[in-house]
């Protein structure tokens, strides 16, 4: 960052880094451990958990979109003079490139002889580092197409956004291995085992590139109240749009699809998480400074993602704690393991900075 971003550092962006990373480590931990007969939603903690949980991932998205776009629009250059272009295809490489690695079906790099179908379909599924590696592809496409028309960074990721988000109930519908090599096909729907595929995800991503685009644009404006209102408004209309659009198509054929990919699922998210963002943005206008734990946790989001994965599911290389106790521990055990994932993780990041070994963030 520059010396100027330090000085003025956006604290709501720290906070929704940090926040997005965590849920995400206590969400995996007990998802994969909690057993069958806890996962009720008569239960409330259950039932909140379980709201927040399906938020996770738009969080994280959006987040990435947000801080990527925002370090991207600082440097004032020509698209093909910006440094950021060079680390943003090197970050897209490194993100794909990882997260085929966490799902390699063998240990013995270069055989594949004792592989099953099962195991190459979970290695060719699409997960959170692909589609944040294609989604931040996506944003440098979107800021090039932005600055050659000279249309402006709002229209062209809010189009570019909806290009991904309005197919994307109608793609997931699509068995696209008939017509598409399995590993390109599980980037259009989940039908194959893809947890993220770019109909809608990637437009979480995009869609955040607006709002980092115009706090690069706007500097100081965070620290307005009018700003935090302004996102929380506009939260609040799209929830409310969700509330009609629910009312007038309960029974629609829309109702068929998977709840991820469904036009109301989608703007509720939306929804949620810039009224989640707006409200983190009015608390920190009083907060001068925070906890430097806190932007560590945020800087090493990468690290924190790859280590707490192999912990919790293992690789091809180590088991993990799903293999010993997936979905078998009741909610007092998987509570704990879950403050003690999040403690490592916070820990691991602490030691690291001590020693000054320095570790990137999933986005920069």
């Amino acid at each position: 960052m520059t010396q100027t971003d330090k000085k003025h550092r956006i604290i709501f962006i720290d906070l929704m880094r940090a926040f997005a990373v965590l849920q995400m480590v206590q969400g995996h931990t007990v998802d994969a451990l909690l057993a069958p007969e806890y996962r009720l939603l008569d239960y409330p903690a259950y039932s909140v958990w379980n709201f927040m949980r399906g938020m996770t991932a738009p969080i994280f998205m959006f987040t990435s979109g947000t801080v990527f776009t925002y370090l991207f629009r600082l440097v004032d250059e020509p698209f093909e003079n910006n440094p950021r272009v060079k680390k943003g295809l090197k970050r897209f490489f490194l993100l794909v490139f990882l997260g085929y690695l966490l799902r390699f079906p063998t240990y013995k790099v270069f055989d594949f002889s004792n592989v099953s179908k099962q195991q190459l379909d979970i290695f060719f599924a699409v997960d959170v580092l692909q589609l944040i590696g294609f989604g931040l592809l996506f944003l440098m496409i979107s800021a090039f197409i932005s600055e050659k028309l000279k249309i402006g960074d709002t229209i062209t990721f809010l189009l570019i956004g909806l290009f991904f988000i309005i197919p994307s109930p109608f793609f997931n519908n699509i068995d696209w291995s008939k017509y598409l090599p399995q590993p390109i096909a599980n980037y259009f729907y989940s039908g194959q085992g893809s947890l993220f595929p770019l109909f809608p995800w990637a437009g979480y991503v995009i869609l955040g590139g607006i709002l980092g685009s115009y706090l690069a644009k706007n500097p100081m404006v965070f620290k307005s109240n009018s700003f935090s209102l302004r996102i929380i408004s506009i939260g609040i209309i799209l929830v409310a749009f969700d509330a009609i659009y629910v009312f007038f198509n309960l029974g629609s054929s829309l109702s068929k699809y998977s709840s991820s990919y469904t036009y109301d699922t989608i703007i509720f998210r939306v929804g949620f998480v810039l009224i989640l963002t707006g409200i983190v943005s009015y608390i920190s206008q009083s907060l001068n400074s925070i906890p430097r734990i806190i932007i560590l946790i945020g800087r090493n989001t990468l690290l924190i993602y790859v280590v707490h994965l192999v912990i919790i599911y293992g690789s091809a290389w180590n088991p993990g704690l799903f293999k010993i106790w997936g979905n078998s521990l009741p909610a007092s055990f998987t509570i704990i393991i879950a403050i003690i994932m999040i403690t490592l993780m916070t820990f691991m990041v602490y030691i690291l900075s001590k020693f000054k070994i320095r570790n990137k963030q999933l986005v920069t």
